[in-house]
Order: C-alpha cells, then structure tokens, then sequence
C-alpha cells in the first residue's frame, strides 16, 4: 500500500481521464490526497473524494494566486464540511515570480490560512519556492502540524522544520536538484511521499504528464538513498500519513 500525499487530479490536465487514472492508482493499492490550489480546485478535489474509498482532499488558496483572489474562509469552511478534507492546502509563499509585488498580500493570505488551519484542527501541506526564510519567519509563531511540499532547501533549513515538527515532502523535484543529503539525513519517519502530478514526473515513467502510480520510483529511490528496502519505505511513509492526516 502506497499513498501519494500530493496530487492534482482536479486540474485540468485530468479534466478527460481522472477517473481512469483513480482507477489505475486503485488498482495497485495507491491511494492519494488531491490538493486545491484555489477555491475551484479545493471544490473538486472534495467532489473527487467523496465518490472513492481512499480518496481524499486538501483545500486552500496556493501563493500564486493570492494577488487575484482573496481567502475566504466561510466559502472555504463549508467544503470542510466533507470528512474527506484531510488538510489546509497548498498554502503557503512563492517568490518565483512579482513576489516583490505581492509579497504582504501572500504572507497575510498564508496566515489567514494557518489561522483558520488551527482553528479546524487540521493539519497544512506547505508550498514553498524560494521563500523558505520568510516561511521560517511566519511560521516560528505557530505550532501547528504539516508538511513541507516539494521540499527544495538545504539541510540546515530541512533540519529547522523537522524541529518545528514538520514532515518533508519528497517528490520529483529530486531528478532536477540535489536532495541527497536532506534525503540521507531526514528520519524515515518524517518523509511523506508525493508525485505533484501532472508535474514533476520520474524520468523512469516515460511519458510526459505524471500520474500517482509512478510514486513507486520515488520510493525506489528514498529507498536506494537510505540503503533500506522498499517495502520499509512504503510502510512508513504510509503510516506517516496516516498520522498526519488522520486517515
């Protein structure tokens, strides 16, 4: 059993076939979250959710879309709702691109975001894009549960979250930078697992848009890493979600 803790089936790149692709990840015992990234995709990934058994959802306004839109935590409460939300997400800063620009507006959306988080008692999937200082800033004023999305930093910032009490994500990201010793050094106990898809897909997969079943290279390569099987990975990764997300 497997679980891909970070997927956007409820984007448009599975607009025709995402029930094929739950079916495919079903049927290799691979469950997944689905993660909003605004208040339409936060709807779908709940809608998704609530028609299959290992299916859940995170809902939240991502970084990126803070300059257009506003949180708005009554429209957002009432997906909550659903007991298949499982998290506040993704949430977070992105100084990719006019983060100068709109770099209040994100943090204040982020706390709002955090805020409301704590108040449901639910736990945050973390986006983070070269802001990890800022993020370190805001969040040394909460205590609150999640995981670090994607995770891209260093060890020495990898070491600050894990202290704080947050899990790591790993994902594709690891074919493009250097993770190895975030890798090495991370407890197996605080990694979570994800694809990001339709993005970041394993170059072992061989097509272009990423799907939850390719999550079993990302385990192969934790575990090739780590120097421990895969079935360990696959166990405790999964085990980790479910003590995160309550699942």
């Amino acid at each position: 059993m497997l679980i891909d803790t970070h997927a956007h089936l409820n984007f448009k790149a599975f607009n025709r076939d995402f029930d094929k692709v739950i079916k495919r990840s079903l049927d290799e015992d691979i469950w997944m979250i689905n993660v909003g990234s605004k208040y339409e995709t936060s709807k779908k990934a709940v809608e998704i959710a609530e028609k299959y058994n290992g299916i859940f959802a995170a809902i939240g306004l991502h970084p990126i879309h803070a300059k257009d839109e506003n949180f708005d935590a009554l429209k957002y409460r009432k997906l909550c709702q659903s007991d298949k939300v499982v998290a506040i997400g993704e949430i977070g800063l992105d100084c990719f691109k006019d983060y100068g620009l709109f770099k209040e507006k994100q943090k204040q959306m982020f706390s709002q975001q955090l805020d409301f988080a704590k108040e449901l008692d639910l736990p945050v999937i973390i986006h983070c894009r070269m802001a990890h200082e800022d993020l370190l800033e805001i969040l040394k004023d909460y205590q609150i549960p999640g995981v670090i999305h994607c995770f891209t930093g260093n060890w020495e910032q990898a070491k600050q979250y894990l202290d704080m009490g947050f899990y790591l994500g790993i994902n594709g990201i690891i074919y493009k930078r250097d993770l190895k010793e975030v890798i090495e050094k991370t407890p197996l106990e605080k990694i979570l697992i994800e694809t990001d898809c339709p993005y970041l897909t394993p170059p072992q997969a061989g097509v272009e848009r990423n799907e939850p079943v390719f999550i079993k290279y990302i385990v192969q390569d934790i575990a090739k890493i780590k120097g421990i099987d895969f079935q360990r990975v696959a166990e405790t990764t999964f085990q980790n979600a479910k003590n995160l997300f309550r699942i």
